[in-house]
């Protein structure tokens, strides 16, 4: 697996003010081109720069995330910056990023966790080139936006579990040892991966019927097992066709909801409704998500290198960034996704961080 370690360039008197005078740097460690840091602990610090671009003005953007379009009557949450604890995440430069990936494909493959961090990918270069040439495909499966100045497509495909939904005379069945849609695939420069919130629907919300696991079909099963069993057949099928010279891989990680206001230290709050600001500091109440270890253990055991987008702390101190019930056509309250602009253009400042 890729370090979780982004390698960010400091002088030894900015690390040693950072660390209060002391040369310590904790889980830092220093390679060939400087100190390297986490990423993905520290805090969310308000900037009045941001957004890094205007909702407004991006023709991507689906209605369930353009949450001012929508109504949303604060604007304190475009505000914040995240702020690694030991250095700087390197601002976001559409144009460097368009010129280094010039002729090449970048797909997000997931559920529309990944369709939130699609559009606001493409809704960061666009703001980058905002008279770039650009085309736009869209179904149900594949939708491709293509900056057509520079030969660089930036696609999402729909798979919600990454494994395989197959109809069987029974009905419809979960495979857990399938995935047929990989081909789709093959010959992509970037891959970046996504799945878990589905895993944990139940009842009229959860899109098969049964579950097939090696030789046994059950109506239901564990969904961590189950999720652990997905993932680790996604791993073997990275690990069999992905050639690491050719193709970069991405693991998304854990995108957290915001239904208990318990988990971050509120009894009152319902759900993320009418929350306007982050959680302070660098630790979230709840604690992590049970999913994540699942990741880290799956990640950990492949042979090809998959770089894990550790997101899920940052993104649970979030609690104000969400649509809520401002999510143009979406039925009810929306503590899942994220408003754009929002959260995801931070883990595409850190995707871009890692290709650097």
């Amino acid at each position: 697996m890729y370090s979780m370690h982004i390698c960010c360039v400091r002088t030894e008197q900015e690390d040693s003010r950072s660390n209060g005078g002391s040369s310590k740097r904790g889980k830092q460690k220093e390679g060939a081109s400087g100190i390297s840091c986490n990423m993905f602990r520290g805090s969310w610090v308000y900037d009045q720069s941001y957004p890094l671009y205007d909702s407004s003005t991006c023709p991507f953007l689906d209605p369930e995330f353009d949450c001012q379009r929508y109504g949303r009557p604060d604007k304190s949450y475009l505000k914040y910056r995240w702020k690694p604890d030991a250095c700087e995440l390197p601002r976001f430069n559409g144009l460097d990023l368009l010129r280094r990936w010039k002729g090449k494909k970048i797909m997000f493959v997931g559920d529309s966790i990944s369709v939130n961090q699609w559009q606001s990918l493409v809704c960061m270069l666009h703001a980058a080139v905002p008279d770039a040439k650009t085309t736009y495909k869209k179904n149900d499966t594949l939708s491709t936006i293509t900056f057509t100045d520079y030969g660089v497509s930036v696609i999402r495909y729909q798979s919600t579990y990454l494994v395989d939904i197959v109809e069987e005379p029974i009905g419809r069945v979960l495979r857990l040892d399938s995935i047929q849609s990989g081909a789709a695939w093959l010959g992509i420069d970037m891959l970046v991966f996504n799945t878990w919130h589905w895993w944990s629907h139940n009842g009229k919300k959860q899109p098969w019927d049964y579950v097939r696991d090696g030789d046994q079909v059950l109506k239901d099963m564990d969904r961590l097992v189950a999720f652990n069993k997905g993932l680790t057949t996604w791993a073997k099928w990275v690990d069999a066709n992905i050639n690491p010279a050719a193709t970069k891989v991405f693991f998304q990680g854990i995108s957290p909801t915001h239904y208990k206001g318990a988990e971050w230290g509120d009894k009152n709050a319902k759900n993320c409704y009418r929350q306007t600001q982050p959680v302070n500091g660098s630790t979230y109440p709840g604690g992590p998500v049970p999913a994540q270890g699942v990741v880290t253990s799956v990640l950990g055991a492949m042979s090809k290198p998959v770089y894990l987008l550790d997101i899920t702390l940052l993104s649970q101190l979030r609690i104000d960034a969400h649509p809520s019930a401002y999510s143009g056509d979406h039925p009810g309250m929306d503590c899942s996704h994220w408003c754009l602009a929002g959260v995801p253009d931070t883990w595409n400042q850190i995707l871009y961080a890692a290709l650097l």
